[in-house]
């Protein structure tokens, strides 16, 4: 395993990222145990989750994906050899299940941490994050920013820092980071940082992967100049960088087949020709399409860490040993000119 600094902070975390938000629902808590078990011999010291989790969200499995990491660390006794990273859900219309105000008011951030540290069993967060910004913004699948004049949100960034400190004052968190933000709000958050003492973003977990490079645009360079180290969700673009959509091969339980109405952003006609095209890139190169995807976020010099996820152990293990694979310059050239003739079909 390969390790990174996460942001400007001296923790290392593992360069390959344990997602776990198909615990509790695709995944019953034996097989998130066996997983964990798995990750955590090979090297992968980070494991992802969220009060939101298990996905997609409903009243009936949230926070069950906390509750499963909760009982594996428990049981493994183990909680100072993982990094363990969590998120606050922002304002959604249809999950006031999780808590009636979904804001990131100071009353609200210590009833989610609560929560999320009685569901880890554990009483610290190594990384705090908001999982998306409480102002109107394009983030899940909306390419472009249109301004909204009815948003009724109110600059409250150095309110929220000033609590997330207290936080780390209480030893309840370490470190903090932003999830589906954009380089305005992660520049204004981290101006107040610097002005004020307060603590500073150490990463930003947002979409990257073959089909979605829009980190690329605006975002790339405020990673690599401010330090603040990119974890790459949706790295296979839901299963279909896998090539098993393409092939026939895909199991009746995998995730755009149960779920194809809650993940339509990587369903277009463009998605799947370009899936096509790198599919074949890996084939003239003798790589395994998967790994050859993940292979290329590894490299990229904005990344801190590869959040990968898995429904068996099969998937897990190819997943992991992508952290050793090399792409031949010449398989490079080939995706950038895919890209360049198909650009970001997934927003």
């Amino acid at each position: 395993m390969k390790y990174n600094n996460l942001g400007k902070t001296d923790l290392k975390v593992s360069a390959i990222c344990l997602g776990t938000m198909t615990f509790g629902e695709q995944n019953s808590e034996a097989e998130g145990h066996l997983q964990l078990d798995y990750a955590k011999d090979h090297g992968v010291n980070f494991i992802d989750t969220a009060e939101l989790y298990a996905v997609p969200s409903r009243s009936e499995t949230q926070g069950k994906t906390e509750e499963i990491i909760g009982t594996w660390l428990n049981a493994r006794k183990c909680r100072d050899q993982v990094i363990v990273g969590t998120k606050i859900a922002g304002p959604a219309a249809n999950l006031n299940y999780i808590r009636e105000d979904l804001d990131f008011s100071k009353e609200q951030l210590n009833i989610a941490l609560e929560g999320s540290l009685k569901r880890l069993q554990t009483d610290y967060i190594d990384l705090y994050q908001l999982h998306w910004p409480e102002r109107k913004t394009n983030m899940f699948g909306q390419r472009s920013y249109k301004h909204n004049e009815n948003d009724k949100w109110q600059d409250n960034f150095f309110e929220v820092l000033e609590c997330l400190k207290t936080f780390q004052k209480e030893g309840k968190i370490r470190y903090i980071g932003v999830s589906n933000e954009t380089p305005w709000g992660l520049h204004r958050l981290l101006k107040l940082s610097d002005d004020h003492d307060l603590p500073r973003m150490s990463s930003i977990q947002n979409p990257y992967n073959l089909l979605n490079r829009l980190f690329e645009v605006g975002l790339a360079e405020m990673s690599i100049r401010e330090e603040v180290g990119l974890l790459a969700y949706s790295p296979l673009g839901f299963g279909l960088l896998t090539g098993k959509y393409h092939t026939g091969k895909a199991r009746e339980d995998a995730r755009l087949k149960l779920f194809d109405k809650h993940f339509t952003r990587y369903q277009s006609e463009n998605c799947h020709l370009a899936t096509e095209r790198y599919l074949q890139i890996a084939s003239e190169f003798d790589l395994d399409p998967a790994q050859m995807a993940l292979a290329f976020i590894n490299t990229r010099p904005f990344i801190c860490s590869n959040i990968i996820g898995a429904t068996n152990l099969e998937q897990l293990k190819n997943n992991i040993a992508s952290v050793n694979i090399v792409i031949p310059p010449e398989a490079y050239r080939a995706i950038e000119r895919v890209h360049e003739s198909i650009p970001n079909p997934a927003p």
